[in-house]
C-alpha cells in the first residue's frame, strides 16, 4: 500500500470513528415558577438586563467601577486564566494532528573489526525527519479536547464571575462610604445641637435660673456625641482603603459623586423568571461547564480500555561522512503501523474510570447545590428590599416626629414649662433615630447592589463592552 493510500485509509479512520463514553446531557433542574418574597405580577423583564451604567446612575460610582474594571488586580489574574485555559484547549487540540520532528547526531568511534589488524576510528553522521500520528478512532483525543475547551468556558464565566462581583463590590462600598459620611455629618451637626444646649444652660446657669446639675447633663451629652466623630472618620479612611483596593491603586481619598439623600433606588426592581437565572449567573454557568469537563474526562477514560492505533514514518539519512550524508548519498527511509493496547494494568484503568465517574457526580452536586444557593439569595435580597420600604418609611416618620419634638421642648423650656431633662432627652432620642435612618438608605441601595449580582446583572454584556461608555464630544456647529 501507498503511503498516500494509507494517510487516506487512516484519516477515513479517524472522521468515521464515534468518541466513546457519554454525551453531554445537562442536569434536570427544578425551577420554581417565581422567587419567593416576589409580588405579583410576575415579569420576565429583569433588573440583570441593565447594563450597570444604567442601574448606578451616581457620576462618582460611575468613575470609580470604571477605573476598577481597569486596575483591579483579581480582575487581571482571570483574564491571565483564560489565555492559560485557551492555550491548553490548543495543546489538546494539537494531538488531532501529526507530530513531526527531527532528530541528528555525529558521533567518532573506534572498533576492533579483525582481531589480528589494529582498531579502526571512524565518524558516523545521521539525521532524519520523523513523524507520529496517531488515529482518534475512539475519540480519546476528542474528548480531552472537550474537557480543555469546557475548561476554558468555566474559566471565562469565573472571570465574568469575577467582574460582576467587582462592579457591585465597589458599589457597596461606594454606598457605605457615602452613608459614612452622611453620619458624620448627622454627628457633627448633632455636636452643633447640644452645644447651643450648653450654652444655653451655661447661660441660665449664670444667671441664677438654672442648676449645674443642668450644665454637666449637657456637657456629658455633648461629650458623648463628639467621641462618634473619630471612630467614624476612621471608618471613612478604611472603606475609602477598601474601594482604592478595589480600583487596584493605593491608599487614598475617594471622590464622591451624589450624597446619600439624593440616591436613587429603582420604584420596583423586577427579578425575572426563576428559570433564567440558570443562563444569567456566571457561577452557574461555570458550574455547568465544570460538569461538561468531567463528562468528556469520563470518554478519555474509557477510551484508555481501547487499543492505540497510530502511524509513524522516517526519512534521512546515515554516513561515515558528512557530505556524503548531506548529498542524500545513503537515504534512510521507513513507515510503519502500530497498535497498543491494555490487557492487564492491576485494575488501574477501571479504577480511573470510577474516579472520574465519581468526580463528575461531585460536579453534578456541587451544581445542584449552586442552584439552591442561587434562588436563597434572590429571595433573601427581595423580601429584604420589600421589608426596608417599610422599615425606611417608619423611620422617617420617627425622624420627623423627633425633629418636632427638640423645637417644642426648646419653646417649653425658653418659657419655663418644660426643664432641662425634657430637652436633652428629646436631642438624645433624634441623634440615634437619624442614624438609623441613614443606615436604612444605605440598606435599600446595598440591597439593588446584591439583587444585581444574585441575577447575574449585565448578562447580555461582552467582556469587552463591560467597560463604562464615556459620553462622546458633541460636534461643532459647521460654520
Amino acid at each position: 500500500m501507498s503511503l498516500r493510500r494509507a494517510v487516506a485509509a487512516a484519516l477515513t479512520l479517524a472522521l468515521m470513528g464515534c468518541p466513546v463514553g457519554p454525551d453531554y446531557e445537562p442536569p434536570e433542574i427544578h425551577s420554581p415558577e417565581e422567587f419567593r418574597a416576589v409580588v405579583p405580577p410576575h415579569r420576565a423583564e429583569s433588573l440583570a438586563d441593565l447594563p450597570w451604567w444604567d442601574l448606578f446612575e451616581d457620576p462618582g460610582l460611575q468613575q470609580l467601577v470604571s477605573r476598577a474594571i481597569e486596575g483591579n488586580y483579581d480582575l487581571r489574574a482571570a483574564a491571565a486564566r483564560v489565555r492559560q485555559s485557551s492555550a491548553f484547549v490548543g495543546v489538546a487540540r494539537s494531538e488531532l494532528l501529526p507530530q513531526v520532528g527531527y532528530d541528528g547526531s555525529g558521533a567518532r568511534q573506534q572498533s576492533v573489526i579483525v582481531p589480528t589488524l589494529p582498531p579502526q576510528t571512524f565518524n558516523l553522521f545521521s539525521g532524519a525527519f520523523n513523524l507520529a500520528w496517531e488515529i482518534d478512532l475512539w475519540g480519546r483525543i476528542r474528548r480531552a479536547t472537550e474537557a480543555a475547551e469546557a475548561g476554558l468556558l468555566a474559566t471565562e464565566e469565573a472571570q465574568r464571575g469575577i467582574l460582576l462581583s467587582l462592579v457591585s463590590g465597589v458599589a457597596e462600598a461606594y454606598f457605605r462610604l457615602i452613608e459614612l459620611d452622611a453620619e458624620l455629618a448627622i454627628s457633627r451637626s448633632t455636636v452643633g445641637s447640644f452645644q447651643k444646649s450648653l450654652d444655653l444652660f451655661n447661660r441660665r446657669y449664670k444667671g441664677g435660673v438654672g442648676s449645674d446639675l443642668a450644665v454637666a447633663r449637657a456637657e456629658a451629652a455633648l461629650a458623648n456625641v463628639a467621641a462618634t466623630i473619630p471612630a467614624l472618620e476612621t471608618q471613612v479612611v478604611t472603606t475609602e482603603n477598601e474601594i482604592n483596593l478595589l480600583l487596584g491603586r493605593e491608599p487614598g481619598p475617594v471622590p464622591r459623586g451624589r450624597v446619600l439623600t439624593a440616591q436613587q433606588t429603582p420604584p420596583t426592581i423586577p427579578a425575572g423568571l426563576p428559570s433564567e437565572l440558570l443562563t444569567r449567573r456566571p457561577d452557574l454557568r461555570q458550574a455547568e461547564d465544570r460538569i461538561r469537563a468531567a463528562n468528556a474526562e469520563i470518554g478519555v477514560s474509557v477510551a484508555n480500555f481501547f487499543p492505540r492505533i497510530g502511524l509513524s514514518s522516517l526519512y534521512g539519512s546515515s554516513s561515515t561522512d558528512l557530505s556524503d550524508m548531506l548529498n542524500g548519498t545513503f537515504g534512510v527511509w521507513g513507515i510503519a503501523a502500530q497498535i497498543t493496547g491494555p490487557i492487564f494494568t492491576g485494575g488501574r484503568n477501571y479504577e480511573q474510570y470510577q474516579a472520574q465517574v465519581a468526580a463528575w457526580e461531585t460536579e453534578v452536586a456541587l451544581y445542584e447545590q449552586a442552584v439552591l444557593q442561587a434562588f436563597s439569595e434572590v429571595s433573601n435580597v427581595l423580601t429584604a428590599q420589600q421589608n426596608l420600604i417599610q422599615e425606611r418609611a417608619a423611620t422617617q416618620r420617627e425622624v420627623d416626629a423627633l425633629k418636632r419634638s427638640v423645637h417644642l421642648s426648646f419653646l417649653r423650656y425658653d418659657i419655663g414649662l418644660a426643664d432641662y431633662f425634657e430637652v436633652l432627652e428629646a436631642q438624645q432620642q433624634l441623634f440615634p433615630a437619624e442614624l438609623d435612618l441613614a443606615r436604612v438608605e444605605r440598606d435599600q441601595l446595598l440591597a439593588v447592589a446584591r439583587l444585581y449580582r444574585a441575577l447575574g446583572g449585565g448578562w447580555e454584556l461582552e467582556m469587552a463592552d463591560w467597560q463604562w461608555p464615556k459620553p462622546t464630544p458633541s460636534p461643532s456647529p459647521s460654520s
